[in-house]
């Protein structure tokens, strides 16, 4: 049987448990621990007396005033307080806490059991309530006294204005209801947010975001528009459009296995590497449509659909072909895809006439699945093209053929820098060729090709030098000055201006007559025939022949030369001028010079486009320049008689002689101007004549820029290459061989 208890006597002294101390009384987690029994309206703490610096014996409980257990209570409480705040309610305990434990002390004194203290250990008081351990803590809403060795309180926290203040509790989401209300709160914003999601989708918006659905299926393409061809005068075409296809991805639809399966079946289909093609649908993941190729042709197409890969398409369209490759692209030109993925031409007529070659495209818009393919029971939109116009030109393609061979193997021969060839009829103003070296492809355009890029006939002027002495004459004659058998005494040289002049040939003094000047090509002896007619006569007729101003072809990048002023023209100008030298001019207006000359006087503007074909096929031809007379008709059919001469053995060019055919023409020699030293360097070597002179049906122009091997004058190098280009057109004409002979005139007086 246990041991009975020992009971001290009554009005003995309870013993008094053994005090623990803290070492640091402030952090002890007793300090936290609240009760609800209160006295006199603050909390107060039952049981044994709790002095400061003591602490409650084990089995000691808690009790309110009338003595009911608070256990369970103070304990939950004492478990949810926070230990980090102990020690800052240590702080802050209440002054008055002395006098609470002192009352309760006084209580624990008289009350009954419930008075009793508590044992601390396995032995305690006879008939105690045994109760769990209880700690001293501070009163509810009044500062707490900090217990520790000797008693000693802690001063009590106050504020700016010296009143005790109450360290402030930190939020904690210990209730239930407060845990629930937030919860709701938290669910009632979501469905909120959704609701105004799904209003926005299925409202307000709903229109819009079902047309963006409907525009990813969507897929437009533009059909293009044929663009009109370019044609030589009998409708064989120089440019024109081909049926091409254009092979596409769409990499925003494809895995990454789509991908390599594409690359290595296109590969040797379309001719562009496997990692080539990889690259570049790799490289472009977002987008929707990236070219693989184009300009291929139509079999091509068809090899890529049958192979069906998914996001891979083929796109019919339109290109750009020059089936005649070199004729004519110095004026014809080229094009290249500009906005809208629309052929534009970038030089010659291709640019020139643009506006009429190109036609509008068409649209079409269909339903696509994920995988780029059609639905065929999708609606489907479509306009049609309409097509642009066809350019007929003057050119006629077997001279043209005929002039460029002929120029680029004069260029090779004489390693001369370019050269140009203008083929004209005087009595239309129509363009039979224009021929220039070097030449270029225009369906192959390379680096190499800039140089040949652009018309020579047109785009470059020259100092035309001796050809030029035809207008001096013509100003001569023209105002009764001179006839072709004036004599003209031609020294060795003259000096104007400072500047000693002479003629090619040295020679001493002779006596010439005016077609002897011509003939002989003396620029002595025109110097004399122009200071006759007086500066500003020479000035007012070389215009009149078209020098200074642009031609009416308003050909794109075309110059109008340099002719100045009278007025402004040196002691030294003054005379040059009037052998060519020392203003410029282009091939195209000094072939327009001779045309007038050999049409009687009267002045046709240039012709190189003929008509423009609608796509109904109607042709409008497009409108002539009225004729304008610069010299009469007795000058210009004296003129070439004087010209005649010339390609005759008495004359400077006899190697233009065309046989069957009278020919009248100039030979031209002129120093040559060089833009990079400032100066003169080279010759620019030509010859320009019309046949047959008694009924002149052609104009041919040769120049030849910088001839560099062999000899330089014109009627060695430019008048044999005149004289095949003549013949040959003459042929392809059927221009008959006239049945007159020409009478000779007297050239020199000194026999």
């Amino acid at each position: 049987m246990p041991p009975a208890r020992r009971v001290p006597p009554r009005g003995a002294p309870a013993r008094r448990p053994p005090v623990r101390r803290d070492p640091d009384p402030v952090e002890d987690d007793w300090f936290d621990d609240y009760t609800d029994a209160e006295v006199n309206g603050v909390e107060t703490i039952t049981g044994p007396r709790a002095t400061p610096g003591s602490v409650p014996a084990r089995g000691d409980r808690r009790t309110s005033a009338g003595g009911t257990s608070t256990r369970g209570r103070s304990a939950d409480r004492g478990r949810s307080a926070e230990r980090g705040r102990s020690a800052e309610r240590g702080r802050s305990v209440e002054r008055a806490g002395s006098s609470v434990r002192g009352a309760s002390s006084a209580r624990s004194g008289t009350s009954g059991a419930s008075r009793q203290p508590a044992r601390s250990t396995a032995r305690g008081t006879a008939g105690a309530t045994r109760t769990r351990p209880v700690r001293a803590t501070p009163v509810r809403g009044a500062a707490r006294s900090r217990s520790g060795p000797g008693g000693r309180r802690p001063p009590a926290r106050r504020g700016l204005d010296g009143s005790a203040t109450r360290a402030p509790l930190p939020f904690v989401l210990a209730s239930p209801r407060r845990r629930i209300r937030a919860s709701v709160v938290l669910m009632v914003a979501v469905l909120v947010v959704i609701a105004g999601r799904l209003a926005q989708l299925q409202g307000f918006g709903s229109s819009a975001y079902a047309e963006a659905a409907h525009q990813q299926v969507l897929r437009k393409s533009v059909l293009p528009a044929d663009r009109g061809m370019i044609t030589d005068r009998h409708g064989y075409p120089l440019a024109r459009d081909i049926e091409q296809r254009a092979v596409y991805a769409d990499p925003f639809v494809m895995s990454e296995v789509d991908v390599l399966t594409a690359a290595r079946k296109l590969a040797p289909v379309i001719g562009r590497s496997e990692n080539e093609l990889r690259k570049l649908m790799a490289a472009n993941g977002e987008a929707r449509f990236v070219y693989l190729g184009r300009g291929f042709q139509r079999s091509v197409g068809d090899e890529v659909t049958k192979l069906d890969l998914p996001g891979i398409g083929v796109l019919d369209e339109r290109g750009r072909s020059y089936p005649a490759e070199t004729l004519g692209s110095n004026f014809v030109g080229f094009t290249s895809r500009g906005d809208n993925d629309v052929l534009e031409g970038r030089a010659g007529l291709e640019q020139a006439y643009d506006d009429v070659l190109h036609g509008t495209n068409g649209r079409r818009q269909i339903e696509a699945d994920p995988s780029g393919r059609e639905i065929p029971s999708a609606q489907s939109m479509e306009k049609e093209p309409v097509d642009g116009s066809t350019v007929r030109l003057t050119i006629e393609r077997d001279i043209q053929w005929e002039a460029q061979r002929a120029i680029a193997e004069a260029v090779r021969n004489s390693e001369a820098d370019g050269g140009t060839i203008v083929v004209m009829q005087p009595k239309t103003g129509d363009l039979l060729a224009l021929a220039d070296a070097p030449q270029y492809d225009p369906n192959n355009i390379t680096e190499r090709d800039q140089d040949a890029i652009g018309n020579r006939s047109t785009g470059q002027a020259f100092e035309p030098g001796s050809v030029n002495k035809v207008i001096t004459m013509a100003a001569a004659l023209d105002r009764g000055l001179i006839d072709a058998t004036t004599p003209i005494t031609v020294p060795s040289s003259i000096e104007r201006g400072g500047v000693r002049i002479a003629d090619s040939e040295p020679h001493g003094t002779e006596h010439l007559t005016a077609a002897g000047v011509l003939a002989r090509s003396s620029n002595i002896g025109t110097v004399e025939i122009a200071e006759r007619v007086g500066s500003a006569n020479l000035e007012e007729m070389m215009r009149a022949f078209g020098l200074g101003e642009k031609t009416e072809l308003d050909f794109p990048g075309e110059t109008a030369g340099i002719l100045p002023a009278a007025s402004d023209w040196s002691g030294s100008q003054a005379a040059t001028i009037a052998y060519g030298q020392g203003m410029s001019a282009t091939a195209i207006q000094m072939a327009s010079v001779y045309a007038t000359v050999a049409n009687g006087g009267l002045r046709v503007a240039p012709r190189l486009v003929d008509a423009i074909i609608g796509p109904d096929g109607v042709a409008q031809e497009t409108a002539r320049e009225p004729e304008r007379r610069v010299i009469s008709t007795e000058t210009a059919a004296t003129l070439t008689r004087m010209l005649e001469e010339v390609a005759t053995d008495q004359g400077t060019a006899p190697a233009a002689e065309v046989t069957g055919y009278r020919v009248a023409g100039k030979t031209g020699t002129a120093k040559r101007y060089d833009a990079a030293s400032g100066g003169y360097k080279g010759y620019v070597s030509s010859f320009i004549g019309f046949a047959p002179a008694d009924d002149p049906q052609v104009v041919v122009e040769v120049v030849l820029d910088n001839p560099q091997k062999g000899a330089y004058y014109g009627g060695e190098v430019a008048a044999p290459v005149f004289s095949k280009v003549m013949s040959f057109a003459l042929t392809t004409l059927g221009v008959p061989p006239p049945g007159t002979k020409p009478e000779s005139l007297v050239l020199s007086l000194d026999r």
